[in-house]
């Protein structure tokens, strides 16, 4: 990898939106999305519905962060003037030169306004053009459609389906889809097609 993540705490951030390293104090940015809003983590194995939860939840990331195994971003809206969500790299295998994009979620009032697409593609050029990522890969309930289609619509290829794969909020069990972008991807086309959704 051409860097450590850890070291340089990257700020992303274009016209639409601002990524920053996810901190303590932000539980007071995200909790209104905790209290109005559970039904967002029904997909998840963590929920940060509730106060304990999201506590519970920001304190998990920090400490991963801590142990160099996740990096966590809060998102903000330029647009909307406000904060929006949260998303996170995580799994990182340096020797592979590979890791994970997910923890995905956003408030309801930033669904399907372009604020996702932004966000992609802000990770995706560090990821591939700064980080030195070899393979950046994604995961989803197989029955979260709209996940599923957002991640198409950034350019991931679906490589199959994890079966009874991990339990969720609901103490139920799900099969995970298993999709990836590469870096000759990226670079062959991906980018473009992503930059054309965008502008």
């Amino acid at each position: 990898m051409h860097l450590n993540i850890f070291q340089q705490q990257p700020i992303l951030e274009n016209e639409r939106v601002l990524l920053r390293s996810l901190e303590e104090s932000d539980y007071e940015h995200l909790l209104p999305f905790s209290l109005q809003e559970p039904d967002t983590w029904q997909y998840g194995l963590q929920t940060a519905a509730g106060e304990e939860n999201l506590n519970s939840y920001i304190t998990a990331a920090l400490q991963n962060r801590n142990e160099q195994k996740e990096y966590p971003f809060i998102v903000y809206d330029k647009m909307a003037k406000a904060y929006a969500g949260s998303t996170r790299f995580y799994d990182i295998n340096t020797l592979y030169t590979t890791a994970q994009l997910g923890f995905t979620w956003y408030g309801k009032a930033f669904r399907r306004t372009g604020l996702n697409r932004h966000c992609k593609l802000l990770l995706l050029s560090f990821a591939f053009e700064e980080w030195g990522l070899e393979r950046l890969e994604f995961r989803a309930d197989a029955k979260n459609k709209e996940s599923i289609v957002a991640m198409k619509a950034i350019g991931c290829v679906e490589e199959g389906i994890l079966r009874n794969h991990m339990p969720t909020v609901q103490g139920h069990r799900r099969d995970s889809i298993i999709m990836s972008i590469v870096k000759e991807e990226w670079f062959g086309g991906t980018k473009e097609k992503l930059l054309q959704s965008i502008y």
